[in-house]
């Protein structure tokens, strides 16, 4: 989500570490249209090796995106039901990647003409057409490829209490920021990515997404990030010393961005695996 350069190639690209669960590759083969288990694999890994080569993340390594981790977030069918039941209701993917879990909800029952993705590398979409073998005419959910901290691509501005005075754009696709879409997201995705900045870059980070977020009822941000029992900086991980927050740092992390009562933060902290 910044403009700072992808990291170097810290893990070697390595094929055979494709590790493709059941529902997930159902999921890919009804996408691309690839039966055969060997050819969906050589095609995943094909695609993914070019994109590593020019953004080394070691989420890509290690084939992270194959795993549409969304789907398994607490808050999942609940945001499916708002985007089934709330008219006009817009979803935002952040730091979408190959857009993997926003085809997730898409295909879950999200109207696809109601989303839109932000990466800060463009290139990222375009090898998500080449990855689930769709072009924009087939997909056209709406797409950004900007810095979320840029200015001209979200402005600065504070939560919104009350609908705003703008008007909801109505065609996401033409859209070139965020900034018309201010107070207009009822659901804002937000996979692996707060614990890669410093406290002070995540508290920007959370008031920019705090901007986008409708005021009506049961707009949510939901998410995972690496976190702690205890608040601290973590073990450097592939070069990075992510800042991780325990669930009640977590929680007064928000109340320092939105009206102290004004949102419910839900937190659990899970053991499991981290990439970023």
């Amino acid at each position: 989500m910044t403009t700072e350069p992808a990291p170097k190639q810290i893990i070697p690209f390595d094929p055979s570490l494709l590790k493709l669960g059941e529902e997930d590759a159902k999921f890919f083969k009804t996408c691309t249209r690839i039966e055969d288990g060997e050819e969906l694999a050589k095609h995943i890994t094909d695609v993914a090796a070019k994109a590593y080569e020019v953004f080394s993340w070691p989420c890509i390594a290690l084939f992270e995106f194959t795993k549409f981790k969304v789907s398994r977030l607490p808050a999942y069918q609940s945001v499916i039901k708002l985007g089934q039941e709330r008219p006009g209701a817009i979803l935002l993917d952040t730091a979408c990647c190959f857009g993997n879990d926003l085809r997730k909800v898409i295909s879950d029952g999200w109207p696809m003409e109601n989303t839109i993705a932000i990466d800060v590398e463009p290139a990222f979409w375009g090898y998500g057409h080449e990855l689930f073998k769709s072009t924009p005419e087939t997909f056209p959910a709406g797409f950004i490829g900007g810095d979320i901290f840029d200015p001209s691509i979200l402005r600065p501005r504070q939560p919104f209490y009350q609908p705003p005075a703008t008007p909801r754009p109505q065609n996401l696709r033409t859209l070139e920021s965020l900034t018309p879409l201010q107070g207009h997201i009822s659901a804002i995705c937000v996979l692996w990515f707060f614990h890669l900045y410093g406290e002070e870059k995540q508290i920007e980070l959370a008031k920019q997404l705090a901007s986008l977020l409708s005021p009506e009822p049961g707009s949510v941000i939901f998410g995972s990030q690496r976190g702690e029992p205890i608040k601290k900086t973590g073990d450097s991980l592939w070069g990075y010393s992510p800042m991780c927050h325990s669930p009640e740092s977590w929680k007064e992390l928000w109340d320092r961005v939105f009206k102290k009562g004004t949102v419910r933060v839900e937190t659990e902290l899970e053991e499991g695996a981290c990439t970023v």
